[in-house]
């Protein structure tokens, strides 16, 4: 192999908005994922609230309205974009050897994926995103400009086909069966999490993970789950081909008037999905849910780029730059801190460890969150990268996917991704 193989993106050359991006949507994924960590919500299978305080369900309600799909579908994009810079970094670097040695970094982050996903999480999206980079690598990165587009709007209509489908198809008496089924689940998550060992919580997220991917209905969401990603993920590709991450100030004037657009369809689209999904709990499918599901599927990514938007206007501005430090602290070690909210909120909730299981409610988790990514998340960032370059299983992912230590790369000689 070429010795001149990048092992890394040195901190002279990173794009300091993106690392910016990646700490807020660590942010909002540690906010989203909070009631999987902290109770099952395979009990709410039936259609009933299992928070009923109004303080808790206003703030589900927001969670849904303005985090939920939104910060995965960022980090798809980032995830997107990346590999456009990474890829196209390898290529110049050692053009024979680009498409294996990124192949191996997938196959790296794909066993890392699945080891979360079966031993301390079964929310794991690392090996999601490894498989999409994989089809990505071999397929359709040749795609051209317009395919994507056009595979993209497939994106958008398969959910609503999917729905419609279910409408049609699926009976009364199935629905019910799939709801003692979730009863059954959210009783076997309690006495895992709730009051089992670690190997109780291990032997539970193996059995859920094997029945999101063996089961066939469950797979039918599941591949549902691969299809949004896969948009949001074009989506930074194209970012990527485009070079917009590096022509902001070209930009800027599109940006602004597309900031608000965003926001205010997007926002009425996520908004009207919640309400209706909130009065419509009863279980199985329908047309007013199938509608609401297309309100949230395309309120998705709309809310996500306004979210990027607004982000990329105010740090450009001196004045706020500084209040985005933190951010872009925790962005710069990703995997890092995506699986170090594993371990945090693993230990917080289950049994082994302080046995908070289904104590927290939605409006104490959405604190939590904030306390535990400002708290924790941030400050533990800001020592490590004192004296580090990249985060801990950031060195250890370069490692095992370019078989060398890395050499330092001084700022004087860095050459701009």
């Amino acid at each position: 192999m070429n010795s001149t193989t990048p092992a890394g993106l040195p901190a002279s050359e990173r794009i300091a908005t993106l690392d910016v991006l990646r700490g807020f949507a660590l942010m909002g994924i540690l906010i989203m994922n909070m009631p999987g960590f902290s109770y099952s919500g395979w009990h709410e299978s039936d259609g009933s609230h299992y928070w009923p305080g109004q303080i808790d369900q206003l703030a589900e309600q927001v969670r849904d309205a303005l985090f939920s799909g939104k910060f995965n579908s960022l980090f798809s994009v980032l995830f997107g974009l990346g590999f456009t810079i990474q890829f196209a970094r390898m290529q110049q670097q050692d053009p024979l050897h680009a498409d294996r040695l990124y192949l191996r970094r997938l196959l790296v982050l794909f066993v890392l994926g699945v080891l979360h996903a079966c031993v301390f999480w079964f929310g794991d999206v690392l090996h999601v995103y490894a498989l999409l980079g994989i089809l990505l690598l071999f397929g359709l990165r040749r795609v051209s400009d317009r395919g994507l587009v056009l595979i993209m709007v497939g994106c958008i209509v398969y959910p609503l086909v999917a729905s419609l489908l279910r409408v049609a198809f699926v009976t009364k008496e199935f629905t019910a069966s799939r709801v003692a089924l979730g009863k059954s689940f959210a009783l076997k998550a309690d006495a895992a999490y709730g009051a089992g060992s670690f190997f109780d919580t291990a032997r539970e997220n193996l059995r859920i993970v094997m029945f999101d991917y063996t089961d066939l209905y469950s797979l039918w969401g599941t591949f549902g789950w691969y299809v949004s990603m896969t948009l949001t993920m074009l989506l930074g590709v194209l970012a990527g081909r485009r070079r917009w991450a590096t022509r902001i100030p070209e930009l800027m004037p599109q940006i602004k008037r597309l900031t608000w657009v965003m926001l205010i369809v997007g926002l009425a689209l996520s908004t009207t999905a919640t309400m209706i999904w909130e009065a419509n709990r009863t279980p199985g499918p329908s047309l007013i849910k199938t509608f609401a599901g297309l309100c949230y599927n395309v309120s998705r990514p709309m809310l996500m780029v306004f979210y990027v938007l607004l982000i990329v206007q105010l740090f450009h501005r001196p004045s706020w730059k500084p209040l985005f430090k933190p951010f872009e602290l925790a962005g710069r070690m990703p995997l890092t801190n995506y699986l170090m909210q594993t371990a945090l909120c693993t230990t917080l909730f289950y049994a082994w460890g302080f046995g908070l299981w289904a104590k927290v409610g939605p409006a104490a988790g959405l604190a939590l969150s904030l306390a535990l990514f400002f708290c924790i998340q941030v400050p533990w960032s800001w020592w490590w990268l004192k004296s580090h370059d990249r985060g801990p299983l950031e060195a250890l992912w370069s490692r095992l996917t370019y078989g060398r230590r890395p050499a330092k790369t001084s700022a004087a000689g860095a050459r701009p991704a």
